[in-house]
C-alpha cells in the first residue's frame, strides 16, 4: 500500500480482510449483521434473566456473565472490522492498537474461566443436587466471577505492557484486520522468544486450567449420568449440559487453534479462526443456549404476549 511509507513509526496499518470494492461491500454487510445479531441477542437474554424470578439461579447469573462478555468481545472487533474495511485510511495508532489488544485479551480470558465455572455449576447440580444451594452460595458466585474478571484483566494488562515494548522496525503493516498479539512478534527486530514463551505459559495457565476444570467436571457428570436408572432421567439430565458443551467445543477449539500453536501455523488459520471466536461464537451463544431452554423461550413467549 501506498499510504504504508507515509505512516509514522507511531501507528500500524491494519491491512484487512480484502481491497476488492464489491467484497468489502459484502464483508460489510455480513459483520454488520452478525454485530446486530450479537447485541440483540445477548441483551434479549440478560434482559430475560432480570426479569424472570425463576432464573435467579447460579447458571443464569453466569450465564449472563457470559453474555456481557461476548458483547464486550464482539464490541471490541467488529466495529474495527467495518470502519478498517470502509475506511481509505487503515492506519491505528499504538494506543488504539493497545487498547483494543489489552480488552480483547481480557475479555478472551475471562469468558474461559466463567464457562469453565458454568461447568463446575453444571457438576454441583448433577453430582451434588442436595448440596447444590450450599456449594453454589451467592458469595460463591460473586467470587468466582469477580476473580475470573480480575485474573484476566491483570494477564492482560502485563502481556499488552511488554508487547510495546518491542522495537518495531521491520514493518508496521499488520496483516490482521485488529490488533491481536501473534502477529506482532513476526514484526519485530527483536528476539520475541520471551514474549512467545509468556503468551504459551499464560495460555496454559488459564486455557489449560479452565478446560482441565471442565473435562474433570464432565467425567463425574457422565459418570452420574450413566448410574441412573431410567433412560428419561439420563436424557433430562444430559440436555442440561448439551448447551454448554457446545459452547466449549466452540470457543476452546478456536481459542486453542491460535494461542497454543506454532506462529507458523497461524499464518494459514489465523485470521479466519479469530473471526470464529470473536465474531461468530459471541452470536451464536446466545442462540445456542436459548433454543433448547423452556424457561428462557417461555419468558419471550410471556413477554411478547404481554406487549401485544
Amino acid at each position: 500500500m501506498e499510504d504504508s511509507n507515509q505512516t509514522s513509526s507511531d501507528r500500524f496499518i491494519l491491512l484487512g480482510l480484502t481491497n476488492i470494492p464489491y467484497l468489502q461491500a459484502i464483508y460489510v454487510s455480513i459483520f454488520l449483521i452478525i454485530y446486530i445479531t450479537t447485541l440483540w441477542g445477548n441483551s434479549l437474554l440478560i434482559i430475560v434473566v432480570r426479569i424472570n424470578e425463576q432464573l435467579q439461579t447460579p447458571m443464569y447469573f453466569f450465564l449472563s456473565n457470559l453474555s456481557i462478555l461476548d458483547i464486550c468481545l464482539s464490541s471490541t472487533i467488529v466495529p474495527r472490522i467495518i470502519i478498517n474495511t470502509l475506511s481509505q485510511d487503515r492506519s491505528v495508532s499504538v494506543l488504539d492498537c493497545a487498547l483494543q489488544m489489552f480488552f480483547h485479551l481480557a475479555v478472551g480470558g475471562t469468558e474461559c474461566l466463567i464457562i469453565a465455572v458454568m461447568a463446575y455449576d453444571r457438576y454441583a447440580a448433577i453430582c451434588q443436587p442436595l448440596h447444590y444451594n450450599t456449594v453454589m452460595n451467592k458469595t460463591f458466585c460473586i467470587s468466582m466471577a469477580t476473580g475470573s474478571w480480575t485474573l484476566s484483566f491483570i494477564s492482560a494488562f502485563i502481556h499488552v505492557f511488554f508487547i510495546f515494548q518491542l522495537p518495531y522496525c521491520r514493518s508496521h503493516n499488520l496483516n490482521h484486520f485488529f490488533c491481536e498479539m501473534p502477529p506482532f512478534f513476526r514484526l519485530s527486530c527483536r528476539d520475541t522468544w520471551p514474549n512467545e514463551l509468556a503468551n504459551y505459559i499464560t495460555a496454559s495457565i488459564i486455557v489449560m486450567c479452565s478446560f482441565f476444570l471442565i473435562l474433570v467436571s464432565y467425567i463425574h457428570i457422565i459418570s452420574a449420568i450413566l448410574k441412573i436408572r431410567s433412560s428419561e432421567g439420563r436424557k433430562k439430565s444430559f440436555s442440561t449440559c448439551t448447551s454448554h458443551l457446545t459452547v466449549v467445543s466452540l470457543f476452546y477449539g478456536t481459542i486453542l487453534s491460535i494461542y497454543m500453536s506454532p506462529h507458523s501455523a497461524y499464518l494459514s488459520i489465523g485470521k479466519t479462526v479469530s473471526i470464529i471466536y470473536s465474531a461468530v461464537i459471541p452470536m451464536l451463544n446466545p442462540i445456542i443456549y436459548s433454543m433448547r431452554n423452556k424457561d428462557v423461550k417461555g419468558t419471550i413467549r410471556k413477554q411478547m404476549k404481554n406487549k401485544v
